[in-house]
C-alpha cells in the first residue's frame, strides 16, 4: 500500500540523461535483489497453506480479543459476525493474522493495513469533493511483511462470492484479476519517479471510463454524485442530531448509538475534555486553528464496524453556530492483531499508530485526524466521522 495525495505532482522533465543512466542502473538492481528473493521464498511456496497441529483455536482467539471490550457489547459483535462467513471473516483479523505468520515471505516489509478485506475500500470524496477509491479502515497497520495484506484481500474475495451464490470458477477468476492487478499496479509504480507515486490517487471519475457495463457504470456515477453533493448540515446534522430545547442533541439509536445517563454521563464528559486537550494538540498548528472555531456539545457512544464492536467508541458533536455542526469519531485504538508477529509498534500510543497508517497509505486523509490518552491508559484515534 501506498501513501498519495491530491496534490499536483511536480513536473519531472529536468531530469538528465546522466539521471536516466543512474536510475536505470538502480532499477536494474533492485529488480534483481527482488528476482534474487524468489530463491528464498519461490511464488510456488504460496500456493498451500496447511494448519499447524498447535493451531490456535480460533474461539480461543475471540475470546482473547474480547478482553477490555464493553461487555454487553459483545453480544452485538458475535451477532454481526455469525450472519455469513464473510462477516465472521470480517470480525476475525487477529485469527488471520495467526495464520499467516506461519506462512512464507520475501523479508520485504511494508506499512500493512493488518485489515485489508474488500469491505474496508470504497469510493471517498476528498475536502475538494473529488471523490477518490481508497482504504477506510486502519485499527490494525503496521510495518509487516506485504504478503500478508494481499493474502487478506484475496480471501475476502473468494467468500465474498461464496456469500453472493457465485460458482468457484467466477471467485478464482476474481481473485486472479485481483492479484493481477496488484502485481501490474506494482510493476507500474516500479517505472514511476518517486514523487509521481506519492502523488498518485485512484479518480472514481476515471475508473468509470473503463466500465463496460452500461447498467453499473450509471449505477456508479448515481453513487458519485451523492457522494460529491452530501454535505454534514443536509444528511448528518439532522439524521444524528435533534435540539433539546436551545442546545443540540445526538440523536439516540439503540443499541448503536446511546447516551450513558447519571453519574455514568457526567463521568465521560469529564474524560472527553481531558482527553479533548491532547487530541487538539496532536493537530498540525493550522488545523488547531480551525478546530478552536468550535465548541464541543455533546457527545454519545457508537458502535463500529464488526471486528471493533465492543471498544469504546463514541461520537463527539461539535458546534460552530447554529446550524454548523461537525462530528468527530472518537475511536479505541488498542494494540495491532499483527503486533504478536510483527513486532511492537514505535508509537507509544496506538492512536498515533493508527493516524500515521492512515497518512501513510490514505490518498486524502482526514483533515481532523488525531489521537489522544484517556483517563485509565486507553488510547484513541480521531477523526470527521460521516455519521454512518
Amino acid at each position: 500500500m501506498l501513501k498519495t495525495s491530491n496534490k499536483t505532482a511536480p513536473s519531472m522533465d529536468t531530469r538528465s540523461d546522466a539521471d536516466d543512466v543512474r536510475a536505470g542502473s538502480a532499477q536494474a538492481d533492485l529488480r534483481a535483489m527482488g528476482k534474487g528473493l524468489r530463491d528464498t521464498c519461490p511464488r510456488e511456496s504460496h500456493a498451500d497453506w496447511k494448519p499447524l497441529s498447535d493451531r490456535p483455536d480460533p474461539m480461543h482467539l475471540l475470546e482473547h480479543s474480547n478482553k477490555r471490550r464493553m461487555a454487553e457489547l459483545i453480544p452485538i459483535r458475535f451477532g454481526r459476525m455469525v450472519r455469513t462467513s464473510f462477516t465472521f471473516y470480517r470480525g476475525a483479523a487477529l485469527n488471520m493474522a495467526a495464520d499467516l505468520a506461519v506462512t512464507p515471505t520475501t523479508g520485504l516489509r511494508v506499512q500493512a493495513c493488518g485489515d485489508c478485506h474488500l469491505m474496508n475500500f470504497g469510493g471517498f470524496a476528498t475536502p475538494e469533493r473529488r471523490v477518490v477509491f481508497d482504504i477506510n479502515d486502519m485499527d490494525e497497520t503496521l510495518p509487516a511483511p506485504w504478503e500478508w495484506d494481499v493474502k487478506r484481500l484475496a480471501a475476502s474475495f473468494v467468500l465474498a462470492c461464496r456469500n453472493n451464490g457465485f460458482s468457484a470458477d467466477a471467485a478464482r477468476d476474481a481473485v486472479l484479476a485481483c492479484v493481477r492487478s496488484y502485481r501490474e499496479r506494482m510493476a507500474e509504480y516500479s517505472r514511476m519517479p518517486v514523487l509521481q507515486v506519492w502523488y498518485s490517487s485512484i479518480d472514481v471519475k476515471k475508473v468509470l471510463d473503463s466500465l463496460t457495463d452500461e447498467e453499473a457504470r450509471k449505477r456508479v456515477q448515481k453513487r458519485v454524485a451523492a457522494a460529491q453533493e452530501r454535505t454534514v448540515l443536509e444528511h448528518d446534522f439532522p439524521k444524528l442530531a435533534m435540539m433539546a430545547g436551545e442546545q443540540p442533541r445526538i440523536q439516540d439509536h439503540p443499541p448503536l448509538i446511546y447516551h450513558l445517563h447519571g453519574k455514568g454521563r457526567e463521568e465521560l464528559g469529564e474524560r472527553v475534555k481531558e482527553a479533548f486537550v491532547g487530541y487538539r494538540e496532536s493537530l498540525q498548528e493550522d488545523r488547531r486553528s480551525l478546530l478552536d472555531r468550535y465548541e464541543p456539545k455533546d457527545i454519545a457512544v457508537k458502535v463500529v464496524g464488526v471486528g471493533s464492536v465492543g471498544t469504546y467508541c463514541a461520537v463527539l458533536l461539535l458546534m460552530a453556530g447554529e446550524r454548523d455542526p461537525l462530528f468527530l469519531q472518537v475511536k479505541e485504538a488498542r494494540a495491532s492483531v499483527l503486533e504478536p508477529y510483527a513486532g511492537k509498534s514505535r508509537h507509544a500510543n496506538h492512536g498515533q499508530r493508527v493516524v500515521n497508517g492512515y497518512r501513510m497509505i490514505q490518498s486524502a486523509s482526514d483533515i481532523f485526524l488525531g489521537w489522544t490518552l484517556g483517563r485509565g491508559g486507553r488510547h484513541f484515534s480521531i477523526c470527521a466521522s460521516c455519521g454512518t
